[in-house]
């Protein structure tokens, strides 16, 4: 046979590869409402046409918060992992994309050997040399069925969940450093309430202390202001420790130290976040790339369903070669010295103890376990992005409700200090005013961190943080 044989051999195999067993895909109903929960907690829509969820460097305004994402982006050892991963699922799928196509190889062979003169047709003693060199096909399956090619699918689709996965990591890196940094600035604004509070209670104390000693003040008066001393002095403390474990925290996320000029005890700014705009349509849940995820995970397991159906059918592989062979090395090339050989093989499941039906069973089932996966995982983001438009459509009224507590404190305890100096009230009612103020303050810290906080697990919920990358063509390789 010669080498033009081989090629048309080799194009013949691989035009075989037609059929597929794969079952027919269509995407399961979402099983969630087609619109968001609509009540008191929810705030009217007011979405233009087109508008949507931005990317994360639209929606994050706050120039250092910007600087830790980037710099998170780049060190964060998770996602590094989650790229890793990307990279090892393609190198995978490329390896089982290579079954489709036959592996041709050259092979030379060199042979001296010296027989004694009875084992030698000529009857003399000698040295034989055999010269060989051949172009071949190494059993290579043809996929008439389908099954490598159900296979090759079913490789490509694990790729592009993992690439689904490695978007997931990214997104809730990017919110997880922005709850991260929201936290430890509001944890550093407590502490400064905490320490601005302290000075105020110590000041205080030292007044009463002093009446107290000129017999204007109980010593009761005296032990009351010790106590909020102590009670400010022990937050102080906690605070500290909080700022600090913050810090560490944040690092980890960034992979890398946090940049200096970062700390600060001024208030959060509101416009370090873009608005999210109340009635965006339920359709972009299909952005998230968890849902995204779980389908192709659900393809993989639809395609798996193909190769088991195949294995019930002839397995057919092919074994061929061609070259020259002479016992001259200089013979190799001339007239009458090819040889050839091909060897054809075919393969039929006849009986195996039920081995392939219990396969096929078992790719059905693991189709089913998908399917509920990937609609858990819709439920799943619906709730999520529910909780957070109840959140969008609630806070802002808690906080201004929470402002005008801390306001309201603030006049009680003015007019008990007032009266306390004048001599119309005890220090109980200013000692309870004290707290009550430092109280109302540190709630509102509290509740505006929940308030930034819920907002940007809303914009994770609806699968923002992730610019669109260009879809993957089903035959990359």
């Amino acid at each position: 046979m010669k080498l033009k044989h081989i090629t048309v051999a080799i194009a013949l195999a691989t035009s075989l590869q037609a059929c597929s067993l794969i079952p027919h895909y269509d995407r399961p109903d979402a099983p969630v409402p087609q619109a968001w929960p609509k009540g008191q907690a929810y705030a009217p829509g007011n979405v233009k046409p087109g508008q949507g969820v931005p990317g994360w460097q639209g929606f994050y305004q706050d120039p250092a918060l910007r600087q830790l994402i980037d710099l998170s982006l780049k060190n964060n050892r998770d996602l590094r992992v989650a790229a890793l991963n990307v990279q090892a699922y393609r190198a995978q799928y490329r390896i089982q994309r290579a079954d489709l196509f036959p592996t041709v190889g050259i092979d030379s062979t060199t042979s001296r050997q010296r027989l004694p003169a009875d084992l030698r047709t000529s009857g003399k003693a000698g040295i034989d040399s055999q010269y060989g060199l051949d172009v071949g096909i190494s059993t290579y399956e043809l996929d008439v069925f389908g099954r490598i090619r159900s296979l090759e699918h079913q490789a490509l689709e694990n790729y592009l969940a993992t690439e689904e996965a490695q978007r997931s990591v990214q997104i809730g890196l990017i919110s997880d450093v922005a709850s991260a940094y929201f936290t430890w600035r509001t944890d550093q604004q407590l502490l400064k309430v905490t320490q601005d509070t302290l000075d105020s209670y110590s000041k205080s104390l030292g007044l009463i202390t002093a009446s107290n000693q000129a017999g204007t003040s109980s010593a009761l008066d005296v032990r009351q202001a010790a106590t909020l001393v102590d009670s400010a002095r022990t937050q102080m403390f906690l605070y500290t420790r909080q700022v600090a474990q913050d810090a560490n925290a944040l690092q980890l996320l960034l992979g890398a130290g946090l940049p200096d000029g970062l700390a600060s005890d001024a208030p959060l700014n509101d416009s370090g976040l873009a608005d999210i705009p109340a009635g965006l349509p339920a359709q972009l849940l299909q952005q998230r790339p968890d849902i995204r995820q779980a389908e192709h995970a659900l393809l993989a397991a639809n395609a798996n369903i193909g190769a088991a159906r195949a294995a019930f059918f002839p397995s057919i592989s092919l074994t061929a070669g061609a070259g020259t062979a002479s016992s001259q090395l200089s013979g190799l090339f001339k007239g009458g010295s090819g040889d050839w050989s091909f060897a054809p093989e075919i393969s039929l499941p006849i009986f195996n103890g039920g081995r392939l039906r219990a396969s096929l069973n078992y790719s059905k089932l693991q189709k089913d376990i998908q399917v509920a996966n990937y609609e858990k995982a819709i439920q799943t983001g619906f709730r999520e992005v529910s909780d957070g438009l109840a959140a969008l459509g609630t806070y802002q009224g808690q906080l201004q409700s929470q402002r005008d507590l801390v306001q309201s404190d603030q006049e009680y305890f003015d007019m008990a200090k007032q009266r306390y100096d004048e001599g119309v009230d005890n220090y109980l009612t200013l000692l309870d005013a004290q707290r009550q103020l430092l109280t109302a303050r540190q709630e509102l810290l509290t509740d505006h961190l929940q308030q930034l906080d819920s907002k940007v697990q809303l914009y994770k919920a609806l699968g923002g943080g992730w610019q669109q990358p260009e879809k993957v063509a089903k035959s990359k390789s």
